[in-house]
């Protein structure tokens, strides 16, 4: 069915990244390509916004200011939170810049889980706000704490632990359970992308020491005791060295690290691998599936990867797909889909 398609072609640097970054942005409330709003704002303008109508004729507004955060909107009735925009427009967004996802810093996999967490539990991003929140308070204080006595200062990093804890935990709970569920369909997906030549494992290692029972309380009185008794190297080296911020998600193909002995090529196939299970998994726990946005991916894939892709979100996913040249989709692909082709005005 062609509503299920629609290909935005156009030259590079004409605008094709914006418009998925925007649907992107609508549903997820977040940018793959930045954290900070004011990289979302034309230089020379005070705000952006972001308008969506639903299939079942829901407006949803996003209104991201340079001063004084942001507003939302649904049907033109003012939200007090931001997050009550997430469902009605469910995505997952694939770009390029996600092949890095394997062999990138830490923090681009973490950031990635925390995606996948927040369109699962959108309560989740309050939880990552006031992690950070925590932690560069926690680092201003350290150098507050020169000038008052040892019982204020223990006094004061004691009521930080302990919510640093409380919270810490909470987020590993949603990361390590998110992964948990994404686990056996990113196998499944691995498997059949590599034509069953290859298996894949997601392991979450933890910033915090976590017993493998999990209960909330003891997670907690164990993080505290953690962080208690790695203060004089935070105060040492500047740092918080436990917590949610120091952890990390290892993939491993065929019971090794895809990281250090995965080809280019198994990379490509594995970041593929999870897109679709992230697809899959929202889609069975809302009942719906979400919008795919492929983001001048297929220039980064090898033909037959590109075949494996476009064979694996089929007609059964609505997506929106930007690329260079018409010619990178089969002519079959081309009469089953709606094709926008973007052009300068110079």
């Amino acid at each position: 069915m062609t509503d299920n398609r629609l290909l935005l072609i156009g030259s590079n640097g004409i605008g094709k990244s914006n418009l998925l970054e925007a649907v992107e942005l609508i549903g997820t409330l977040r940018s793959h390509r930045s954290s900070r709003d004011q990289d979302l704002i034309f230089w020379d303008q005070s705000r952006a916004v972001v308008t969506a109508m639903t299939n079942e004729y829901e407006k949803l507004v996003l209104e991201i200011r340079n001063k004084g955060g942001r507003k939302a909107f649904r049907n033109d009735k003012p939200l007090t939170r931001q997050l009550d925009l997430i469902g009605p427009l469910r995505c997952v967004g694939f770009s390029s810049l996600d092949l890095d996802l394997v062999r990138g810093e830490p923090s681009l996999r973490r950031n990635w889980l925390d995606k996948v967490v927040q369109q699962l539990e959108p309560v989740y991003a309050d939880l990552i706000t006031r992690l950070s929140k925590l932690l560069r308070q926690r680092s201003r204080l350290w150098h507050q704490l020169k000038n008052i006595s040892q019982v204020e200062r223990d006094g004061l990093l004691d009521a930080f632990d302990v919510q640093m804890a409380l919270v810490s935990t909470r987020i590993h709970r949603r990361r390590r359970r998110a992964l948990r569920r994404l686990q056996p369909l990113a196998d499944i997906w691995q498997r059949r992308l590599s034509n069953d030549k290859e298996s894949m494992q997601i392991d979450y290692l933890s910033g915090s020491f976590l017993e493998k029972e999990e209960d909330e309380l003891s997670w907690r009185l164990s993080i505290e005791k953690q962080l208690l008794e790695q203060r004089n190297e935070e105060e040492r080296l500047g740092s918080c060295r436990i917590g949610p911020h120091r952890d990390e998600v290892s993939f491993l193909l065929n019971g090794v690290p895809a990281r250090r002995f995965g080809s280019a090529g198994q990379q490509r196939t594995l970041v593929l691998a999870i897109k679709m299970a992230e697809l899959e998994l929202i889609g069975k726990i809302f009942g719906e599936s979400p919008i795919l946005l492929l983001d001048d991916v297929l220039a980064e894939l090898d033909p037959h990867r590109q075949l494996l892709l476009l064979d694996a979100v089929g007609e059964k996913h609505q997506c929106l797909i930007s690329a260079t040249h018409l010619e990178a989709f089969e002519s079959d692909w081309q009469k089953h889909a709606q094709v926008m082709e973007l052009k300068s005005n110079n």
